[in-house]
């Protein structure tokens, strides 16, 4: 676990507008939910740099909010190798991901990579990319990330004895 208690946790899809967000504000207002939020620090971001500075996609912003979730505040940056050092976990959204984190990953640094539903209890499964879908792609996404959010947060609340 980092220091000051905090684990930190980043989760990465391509461009940072649909899936990762919704996962870091998913599991934002999961934690302060549960009174936990002091305990995370919850970042996103892309493994490419199609959409560095814009918020997330307008789709992923209304079923978020649609189910009480803020996706405010959030802009898109790409992966950066030095995050591989100052996070305690990086999800992978998609097997794509996964693989492009593994290659990116300094030495010793490749298990902090997973796979986000695999983490969550949901081996070998990716979180669709909803960005050519239409807006019941992205409320499928949310529940997903809902789902799995949940799972991941009492995983590690344990782990850490938080």
């Amino acid at each position: 676990m980092s220091s000051a208690g905090v684990v930190k946790i980043l989760f990465v899809c391509t461009g940072n507008i649909c899936r990762s967000p919704t996962a870091e504000g998913v599991f934002r207002h999961l934690a302060q939910d549960a009174g936990l939020g002091a305990h995370f620090h919850i970042d996103s971001a892309g493994t490419d740099s199609y959409h560095i500075g814009e918020g997330p996609d307008r789709r992923a912003v209304k079923i978020a909010a649609r189910h009480g979730v803020s996706l405010a505040g959030q802009r898109a940056r790409a992966l950066k190798p030095e995050d591989f050092n100052t996070f305690d976990y990086l999800y992978a959204m998609d097997g794509g991901h996964f693989f492009d984190m593994q290659s990116r990953a300094p030495s010793g640094h490749t298990a902090k990579v997973e796979m986000f539903l695999a983490a969550a209890g949901a081996e070998g499964q990716d979180v669709p990319d909803p960005w050519y879908g239409n807006e019941a792609d992205f409320e499928n996404v949310f529940d997903m990330v809902h789902s799995a959010s949940q799972t991941l947060l009492e995983k590690l609340r344990k782990a850490h004895g938080i």
